[in-house]
């Protein structure tokens, strides 16, 4: 059974994401809805749907999403019981029809395969419905660093409400905690699968909704994304590095390096971005990137 887990704060879009879900046409799963005190009172729009799905409903009286959103995710997981897979969806996020029929369809072979890590195909879509992209497709089978690679070069996008997760493998590894979240569900993906392979049903669409109020499209709190960013780089290379080879690594290296250059007064990172290079030996790539520190400070200081 699929456990389909909303953590609730914004009702702006939420009725699109509940229709979307009583639209299904196969009804196997359980939806559990956390609210994180939230000043938008949802229960009268889950009165509407009230019997067309299974639902559990909890409102928590203090807000976690405002200090960690994986804390929020993480108490919203905890609301279910028995089922096998977990779909983290947003509450602006919208489902076609045939999402759930379709993971059901594969599952015969997505269990032969051994997949912790399932996706669907995903478009765009504005605050109107109205699509932004083109529908996002992806290999079959593809190795969770091959997405990453592409999804650096630009080739594919992601959020977390296209994914089903194996429920014991995410309770057993665990979200990572970065700064807004951001990067967390990529980094589930690449260590929920193992580093292996992804699944994906690509006759199923998951609609992702950019607008002013999500995350991705908020441009308020861009030195947390660049905290959390670096922090993704350094846990990869500083952790995981036995996963990449040389081309990768050096990949990674470079992001890491962006991000740090545009946040080089903070001295946390100094800190750690220093220990990585001198436990890796990496003494010739550090004095090169100390020349373009050095540089960009004088760069600035001419302007």
């Amino acid at each position: 059974m699929l456990a389909i887990i909303i953590p609730y704060y914004k009702r702006i879009f939420f009725e699109a994401t509940l229709l979307s879900l009583s639209n299904q046409t196969d009804k196997r799963f359980n939806i559990y809805i956390g609210d994180d005190a939230s000043p938008e009172d949802p229960t009268f729009l889950l009165e509407k749907f009230k019997g067309q799905f299974d639902f559990t409903y909890r409102r928590f009286e203090s807000n976690l999403g405002g200090v960690s959103l994986v804390k929020q995710w993480e108490r919203c997981i905890a609301l279910s019981t028995n089922e096998e897979w977990i779909m983290i969806l947003g509450d602006d996020d919208i489902l076609e029809n045939n999402c759930i029929s379709s993971f059901y369809a594969h599952i015969q072979e997505i269990e032969q395969e051994e997949i912790n890590v399932v996706r669907f195909a995903t478009v765009v879509i504005d605050q109107n419905n109205e699509k932004l992209s083109v529908i996002h497709v992806h290999p079959k089978l593809e190795k969770s660093i091959d997405f990453l690679m592409r999804k650096f070069k630009g080739g594919t996008r992601s959020s977390l409400s296209e994914f089903i997760f194996r429920k014991a493998t995410l309770l057993n590894i665990r979200f990572k905690d970065l700064p807004l979240a951001w990067y967390s569900d990529v980094l589930a993906i690449l260590e929920f699968s193992g580093f292996n392979y992804i699944y994906t049903i690509n006759e199923a669409v998951v609609c992702f909704r950019w607008s002013e109020l999500n995350i991705t499209s908020k441009g308020d709190n861009l030195k947390q994304k660049n905290i959390a960013s670096f922090k993704f780089y350094h846990y990869l290379l500083n952790e995981k590095k036995f996963f990449f080879d040389l081309q990768q690594s050096g990949i990674l290296l470079s992001r890491m390096e962006k991000t740090f250059l545009d946040n080089k007064k903070n001295i946390y990172l100094w800190t750690l971005f220093t220990k990585l290079y001198i436990s890796n030996c990496y003494l010739k790539k550090y004095l090169i990137f100390m020349g373009k520190v050095v540089q960009s400070i004088l760069k600035k200081s001419k302007a």
